[in-house]
């Protein structure tokens, strides 16, 4: 599936922006492409087949993909929570550089990672954690130094305690 992400991995890598702007540009054969964009038929064709991969370009000769689903994706009203950005699907994407914006998403995780009041081990801790950062770019370790550094996690005598959110 051609996600937001995806569009930008895809072209992030420069021989693969070439070879999508010259298909853009009305290159379709893999010689034309080479030749509009300034690669080796070699690269050419690797860029082709990571753009098809990736979902932008399709066909015989190769011409751009319908990204107009994924457009439609993009103009869709965040929600006002302002975890989006940050959270998706249950998973922890990054972390916002405010502190106040890092405190509310880190505040978000505890209440939903943990009971208040409850004692954890640490491997407990890290598991749940874990779950959290699975496939994202955050690890867990970080994570759990910022639920402590918050007081949103207490520790000593080798255990942690969840903390009561403030109202």
């Amino acid at each position: 599936m051609t996600t937001p992400e995806s569009v930008v991995r895809a072209l992030a890598e420069p021989t693969r922006l070439r070879a999508f702007a010259a298909v853009v540009l009305g290159a379709g054969t893999l010689a034309d492409v080479a030749t509009a964009s300034g690669l080796k038929v070699k690269d050419a064709g690797t860029a082709l087949r990571k753009l098809r991969e990736a979902g932008l370009v399709e066909g015989e000769p190769a011409r751009p993909a319908d990204l107009k689903p994924l457009a439609a994706t993009l103009t869709e009203a965040m929600p006002a929570d302002g975890l989006a950005p940050f959270v998706r699907d249950g998973k922890l994407v990054s972390l916002p550089v405010a502190h106040e914006r890092r405190r509310k998403i880190l505040e978000h995780v505890a209440s939903h990672a943990f009971t208040p009041t409850t004692y954890y081990e640490e491997t407990e801790i890290n598991e749940r954690l874990q779950a959290w950062c699975d496939g994202g770019e955050l690890d867990h370790v970080t994570i759990r130094r910022y639920l402590v550094d918050l007081g949103l996690l207490e520790r000593g005598g080798g255990l942690y305690q969840a903390q009561p959110l403030p109202m």
